[in-house]
């Protein structure tokens, strides 16, 4: 669904199109008259109809008999409501900033092309909102996805890349990019909505990690049914939270402190080991000193079937296709990032200040 702002821009390049070709009609008509029925050359046919459309006030090319004068008063008027016409559109355009938009629709077009390995937000709503917060405090590439104009509008005030439509619609996510999307976030307000969107999804890229939101435990249980990687529910994650808050609060705050938020000391993060690149692979991790010669710290370990091991010891072995969740602060992880095979091509990342 285009925004309304676009559809005007090609409703105005349309009706310009329109009224370029009815002036061409015009003159051909005009020319195929003289040259036919007066009997005028080529070179003058022409040149009566140019200065006869232009109103130059110029004489008669040839004598013209009483059919002719009445053709060429029709042909007068006829080319002044064409011309006018293309002046009126024209004029809306200049006022309206319609060029400036069509030349922003044909930038973010050229922008939605090359994006690659990027996030797709569906929906724009409170917690799409914070997603994208997140999103742009990571240096995450990733564009909006929202039916609602108004929304649409106010991500694009935020410079964030945004486009307008259904996102359960598999013509949407083309236009979005989604066969070269890493990972797809379905925060739309319906359950029903985000159903759609993640089957969608899977079903044009079946490796793309689809992220869900879910009101209901019903619905949590069908998301993850229909595909999707991971399910949140905004009222058991709050309620959980609350109960923490309650129970455990600097705990809270030191995992809020590490995990969201864009002035962090120390961060968490993911690494693929790679078998074909990753050296350290078959060792164990006092063989491979990666704390020594990072810094960072390596609190899990996920193995290739599934198994995650917690707190991992000297003697624990790094296998193929492990994934390392490791904790150190910027600097710390932009080292283990070259000794290690990351999980995501956007590390190292900078935090950006507010």
């Amino acid at each position: 669904m285009p925004s309304t702002l676009e559809q005007k821009y090609r409703r105005l390049q349309k009706e310009l199109i329109v009224g370029a070709l009815a002036l061409l009609t015009v003159a051909l008509i005009g020319t195929l008259w003289y040259r036919f029925v007066e009997g005028w050359s080529w070179s003058d046919a022409i040149y009566m109809t140019v200065i006869t459309l232009a109103t130059v006030g110029y004489g008669e090319t040839n004598p013209l008999g009483h059919r002719g004068r009445l053709f060429t008063i029709s042909l007068i008027l006829m080319g002044v409501v064409s011309i006018g016409y293309i002046v009126n559109r024209f004029t809306e355009a200049v006022i309206q900033g319609y060029f400036q938009e069509g030349q922003r629709l044909r930038q973010r077009r050229r922008l939605l092309d090359s994006l690659k390995d990027h996030y797709i937000l569906c929906g724009f709503g409170r917690t799409g909102r914070q997603i994208a917060s997140e999103f742009k405090s990571e240096s995450i590439p990733f564009v909006i996805v929202d039916y609602k104009a108004e929304q649409i509008a106010e991500a694009l005030d935020m410079d964030y890349i945004a486009v307008q439509g259904d996102a359960t619609l598999d013509e949407t996510l083309l236009k979005v990019g989604i066969e070269r999307a890493t990972c797809l976030v379905a925060a739309l307000p319906s359950d029903a909505e985000n159903l759609y969107t993640v089957l969608s999804a899977k079903t044009l890229n079946p490796e793309v990690r689809a992220i869900a939101r879910a009101s209901t435990e019903e619905a949590l249980t069908k998301l993850q049914r229909a595909g999707a990687d991971a399910v949140v529910s905004p009222y058991i994650t709050g309620g959980k939270r609350m109960a923490a808050a309650a129970l455990r609060p600097q705990v809270l705050d030191f995992m809020d402190g590490i995990l969201t938020g864009r002035h962090r000391s120390f961060y968490l993060e993911e690494f693929l080991l790679d078998p074909h690149a990753c050296p350290m692979v078959g060792q164990t991790l006092r063989e491979a000193r990666l704390r020594s010669h990072s810094g960072a710290l390596v609190l899990a370990i996920r193995r290739a079937d599934g198994i995650l091991i917690a707190g991992p010891t000297g003697e624990t072995q790094l296998m193929p296709e492990d994934l390392l969740i490791c904790m150190g602060t910027a600097e710390q992880l932009r080292i283990l990032n070259r000794i290690l095979s990351p999980l995501r091509s956007q590390w190292p990342r900078t935090p950006k200040s507010k």
